[in-house]
């Protein structure tokens, strides 16, 4: 069993989650409050901004220039395509330039990608492409089973194509056949390090869910006898 197939397998709960999160459901349904939709697209395109920084940290820690190569592409990719949707979506949504300058990420949007960050500083490729692959995996398997869905929202119908898609598909398949090569032959302790930053990840994928659907904001818990 690669190691791509054994992670899947563990997280397999955590993402079962994620695929029946109400934000998930009510977005395939087309019946997403469109401010819950707005709130994550803001939040979204910051995580975005970063995880194209880390892709470009992973090409600095290739080995080799195809690699390096790679990860420099799919960092162009973040910023071209994906970052670009969410453009489109600000304009749909009716985002100003003004909104966007005065944003704040959410605490779980800061905590996911300070976590990415670590993962770059601390480790080697594979720590990055750990840490990585389930933002990639997870969304292209909920565009697959959200396929034969019908939101009859331009936006959803938009969200569901673009991650649905056979180009979005190509950039998932490549970096799972990356990182399986990446782990071959490491020792068991090597690989428990990797699945715990999958694992990581994954959670943070299910709690991205969480922090839009709430719009979570932050807050300083009221300790009594605390003035």
């Amino acid at each position: 069993m690669g190691f791509c197939e054994r992670v899947r397998r563990e997280c397999d709960g955590i993402w079962e989650a994620s695929f029946r999160h109400p934000f998930v459901e009510a977005l395939a349904g087309g019946t997403l409050d469109e401010d819950i939709f707005r709130f994550y697209v803001l939040q979204d395109a910051y995580y975005l901004s970063h995880f194209a920084k880390v892709q470009a940290l992973g090409a600095v820690k290739a080995k080799d220039l195809l690699t390096t190569q790679s990860f420099a592409g799919h960092a162009e990719a973040t910023c071209s395509a994906e970052l670009a949707l969410h453009e489109e979506f600000f304009t749909m949504l009716g985002v100003t330039p003004e909104e966007h300058a005065e944003f704040r990420p959410a605490p779980t949007t800061y905590a996911y990608t300070s976590h990415m960050y670590r993962a770059a500083v601390e480790g080697d490729l594979a720590d990055v492409l750990a840490a990585l692959l389930p933002c990639y995996w997870l969304y292209w398997e909920i565009g697959e089973r959200l396929k034969g869905a019908e939101p009859g929202h331009p936006i959803y119908d938009k969200w569901i194509a673009t991650y649905g898609s056979e180009w979005f598909g190509g950039l998932v398949n490549e970096q799972i056949e990356r990182m399986n090569r990446l782990a071959e032959g490491l020792p068991e302790e090597r690989i428990l390090e990797l699945a715990e930053r999958f694992r990581k990840s994954s959670i943070y994928e299910l709690n991205f869910w969480g922090m839009a659907w709430t719009k979570e904001q932050w807050e300083t818990p009221e300790m009594e006898g605390v003035r």
